[in-house]
């Protein structure tokens, strides 16, 4: 009777801990990131020629940094919309594999739900999906809608204010607001490595290794940029393989 009362008691603790409020609460401290990186491509978008509107559908269309970022410099250099398509479908490649890893803890949903989580997961949402996995917590559609919908409707607004100064701010590099989304990274790497244990520490720096090798060997028969992404595809996909 009293193991049956503490098995209830643990499930409704865990029911309690993977709601929708619960999801937009341990959202928040990524937010900061968000709205940074938001505010950097909104201008950025602003000064390659795009317009408030356009950019606020870039936003909420493609809802990746990265990909936003590398579709500013497309434009102004003038490059084909079939160019433009191919390189963010390559960089958003990452994508896949985020959501394959987390798509064994929604198995149980529609295949609607899963369309839906998987849209809007991000690097940052996915990092704070697997911390809490990492904690033996469980999560949820709910809780993931939760986390997901409130750094969507953050990104949006954020790189509409961020095209809004942007009509003030001709030149984005002067204040290195080019270099945020590799400061960003950079500040994730630095998280990651934080009070990991030797043997992960040396799983990691392989890949960093295979990534570092990938390129070089790429760049002797692709572009520079292709090889950098495509280096980066492989390994992740190495990654998680190798995790399993």
């Amino acid at each position: 009777m009293m193991n049956e009362w503490s098995h209830k008691m643990a499930s409704e603790s865990e029911r309690k801990s993977a709601t929708f409020y619960q999801g937009v609460k341990d959202c928040i401290p990524t937010l900061i990131g968000y709205v940074s990186i938001g505010i950097a491509a909104g201008i950025v978008g602003a000064s390659s020629g795009l317009s408030i509107l356009e950019i606020a559908l870039l936003s909420a269309l493609v809802y990746a940094g990265a990909a936003q970022f590398i579709i500013c410099a497309l434009i102004v250099s003038g490059s084909p919309i079939s160019v433009i398509l191919f390189t963010t479908f390559i960089v958003n490649l990452r994508h896949f594999l985020l959501s394959m890893t987390l798509a064994p803890h929604f198995a149980k949903y529609s295949l609607m739900k899963n369309i839906g989580i998987g849209t809007l997961v991000t690097d940052e949402s996915f990092g704070v999906a697997v911390n809490k996995i990492a904690q033996k917590q469980k999560i949820n559609a709910a809780w993931m809608n939760g986390l997901n919908v409130t750094a969507y409707t953050c990104w949006i607004l954020s790189c509409t204010l961020g095209a809004i100064f942007g009509k003030w701010i001709s030149n984005p590099e002067v204040f290195g607001l080019d270099f945020s989304l590799t400061a960003m990274f950079v500040a994730l790497l630095v998280l990651q490595l934080q009070n990991i244990d030797n043997e992960r520490l040396k799983f990691y720096l392989t890949l960093i290794a295979y990534v570092v090798i990938l390129m070089l060997v790429l760049s002797m028969f692709v572009p520079s940029h292709i090889a950098i992404i495509l280096s980066t595809v492989i390994t992740a996909t190495i990654g998680v393989a190798k995790d399993k």
